[in-house]
């Protein structure tokens, strides 16, 4: 349980950084972090308006899938969260990037699943 909790502190650790960025762009939106520890689901959400039109995005989007492993599901971000990661001390052996289609998983580096 210690690798969970550990897992899941630095997945935290990422997705606060980043909480109080506003894109310059959108000066009318509110980032959330929908966070279900017990499902071990993590979410960074920008939502609010662009002028006259409603805005909802994904930035990141984290699991800890009951094998162990960090699926990271969406990053749209230039950041490199992986390595954050791994700098953070979680192997690369327990990091997926699930938005890589798994054919191509074996050439990033990481997991495949």
């Amino acid at each position: 349980m210690e690798k969970i909790d550990h897992y899941r502190q630095s997945i935290l650790a990422i997705l606060n950084d980043y909480l109080h960025i506003i894109p310059v762009n959108l000066q009318d939106v509110e980032n959330q972090l929908i966070i279900d520890t017990e499902r071990n689901h993590y979410q960074f959400v920008s939502i609010g308006w662009d002028k006259k039109a409603f805005s909802y995005a994904i930035i990141y989007h984290f699991d800890i899938k009951p094998d162990g492993k960090i699926r990271i599901q969406v990053n749209n971000t230039d950041r490199d969260v992986a390595e954050e990661l791994e700098q953070m001390g979680v192997p690369k052996s327990d990091i997926v990037i699930g938005f890589q289609p798994p054919q191509y998983r074996q050439y990033t580096g990481y997991a495949v699943a």
